[in-house]
């Protein structure tokens, strides 16, 4: 009996260990804002060197702009962390293709999921990374999230620090309640 008593409680401790996370998940509470100059955001993940290993996302917008021409090239405030880090500059028009995902319409809560692969779809070497969401509220009030973790860690939260170019009152609320975890 004793040692079925062992066993339960050797395998309930191992049951409740925290396991190693497989993808990191970054959501947050989007609230579609009036007028141009806003509703941009981009959501990518860079090694410990700052450079891009994978965009998540980038808005349409940003990426695609209008008759031919990217957002960013005639509005340089559409998520410009993103832009200089990612050398969006230099991307062809179908890997710009791959990470544009359409401005949502209606407000809500958005999830970008990434699983430790780069953009070729390769595992990423064991390391530090960092998740970051840059938006552009409004012109030239941009905000980015940045929050460091490694490949190691055990599932949990990230803590996600902000910095903010310019107050703007009216388009405060367009991107609230933003979560970053290991899974």
């Amino acid at each position: 009996m004793k040692t079925k008593s062992l066993f339960i409680a050797l395998l309930a401790s191992l049951m409740a260990l925290p396991i190693a996370a497989k993808s990191v998940e970054l959501s947050f509470n989007y609230q579609k804002q009036s007028g141009a100059g806003s509703n941009q955001w981009a959501v990518w993940v860079e090694n410990s060197e700052g450079k891009v290993v994978r965009t998540l996302t980038v808005t349409s917008f940003t990426s695609k702009g209008r008759g031919g021409r990217r957002g960013y090239t005639f509005r340089p405030t559409c998520v410009p962390t993103w832009v200089k880090n990612a050398g969006a500059e230099h991307m062809t028009d179908e890997q710009i293709d791959a990470v544009t995902g359409a401005t949502p319409k209606e407000s809500g809560v958005q999830t970008y999921t990434w699983d430790f692969k780069d953009a070729n779809g390769k595992e990423v070497p064991a390391g530090d990374y960092k998740i970051r969401l840059e938006a552009t509220l409004y012109f030239n009030s941009i905000i980015l999230y940045s929050g460091s973790f490694s490949t190691k860690d055990k599932a949990g939260e990230i803590k996600l620090t902000s910095t903010l170019t310019e107050e703007d009152e009216a388009h405060k609320n367009m991107i609230t309640d933003v979560k970053a975890a290991l899974k």
